[in-house]
């Protein structure tokens, strides 16, 4: 499972080069993180992982997307604990599940090469969670987007099950009356949720999760009408109906490796890839914020990094409920 999916990363990267916080459910009264909390313990630690991350993207731009994607999808499944890493030798873990399958093997591999150069300084010390939450700050960072200060002290989980995924993620097809308990089950705002939409303004998407947009929206319209009609030409030439399993393409077709506001600006011409993405412009209830964060890249900026604080708080384990790996990918017990 993990060589597969290294060889569509690698395949799905060279068509993305191609084709151009109140308490809240999940989150502790006082949550137990502290922006210094290894201070004393692995006083390099950020300037260890800025090292690494910048060395991956320096080695491929895949490891933007890759890496911010993972904190979304550890996360919103049982907490920010580092299960999502777990590789079973029964294809039974979280990363195994069928939500997970499109998770890009540059983003594993950006934290497993964190996580060694980490050991290296401080071993036994730095949970995999508090790993992940780092190096998506530094790729979000290093692409032109906001810094903020980590709040940290996570331990890793101590399971990881596949069956514990299904039902947790949003869909590419999900509308905003989906969408919204979704988001809202986890104490995110409307606000939240778009702006989290937003890690959609880097990276890429495997043609054939949006195929139905372009070909099968309904019996009286083959394509979706929300679509811009030069946009959709753009995206059938790219994506022909019987497309390959590796073939992607930029979610943000105009600043793809650049993280900034062009996704909102984009779903106002109907350049949204999704219908995750469009609907958020589309939909009465969340029109008025992406009309704010299109106006505003600082507006974006600031309610980005809240969510991803707010994202970070999600079922943080502590003492015997999780435990320090020494290797990402396996429990230590």
């Amino acid at each position: 499972m993990e060589r597969r999916r290294r060889s569509l990363s690698l395949m799905a990267a060279a068509a993305f080069l191609v084709v151009a916080a109140m308490p809240y459910p999940g989150e502790a009264a006082t949550t137990p993180l502290r922006k210094d909390y290894y201070d004393k313990s692995c006083r390099n630690l950020e300037a260890i992982v800025r090292e690494e991350v910048a060395r991956k993207i320096n080695g491929t731009v895949v490891t933007i997307p890759a890496t911010l994607r993972l904190v979304f999808h550890d996360c919103m499944v049982g907490g920010c604990d580092a299960a999502v890493l777990i590789a079973s030798k029964n294809n039974d873990a979280e990363k195994d599940a069928e939500d997970n399958e499109s998770l890009a093997g540059d983003g594993f591999d950006t934290i497993n090469r964190v996580k060694t150069a980490v050991e290296r300084s401080c071993p036994g010390v730095v949970s995999c969670a508090d790993i992940i939450q780092l190096a998506a700050r530094d790729v979000v960072f290093l692409s032109k987007g906001p810094y903020w200060s980590v709040e940290l002290g996570r331990r890793d989980s101590l399971v990881s099950r596949a069956s514990d995924v299904k039902g947790k993620l949003p869909d590419p097809g999900m509308h905003v009356k989906e969408l919204s308990p979704l988001f809202q089950r986890s104490g995110f705002s409307p606000d939240d949720m778009v702006a989290l939409s937003g890690a959609h303004t880097v990276g890429f998407a495997h043609c054939k999760r949006f195929l139905k947009r372009l070909y099968n929206y309904s019996s009286s319209t083959p394509t979706d009408p929300s679509f811009n009609p030069d946009y959709a030409q753009q995206l059938k030439q790219a994506c022909p109906p019987n497309v390959g399993e590796t073939i992607a393409v930029n979610m943000d077709p105009v600043s793809p490796i650049t993280f900034d506001n062009k996704y909102y600006t984009n779903l106002q011409y109907g350049l949204g890839l999704f219908t995750s993405d469009q609907v958020l412009y589309t939909d009465g209830a969340t029109k008025g914020i992406v009309d704010k964060f299109a106006g505003s890249q600082k507006e974006f900026f600031d309610a980005f990094v809240a969510a991803m604080i707010k994202l970070g708080r999600l079922g943080v384990k502590t003492g015997n409920d999780g435990e320090i790996r020494k290797v990402c990918t396996a429990f230590n017990r």
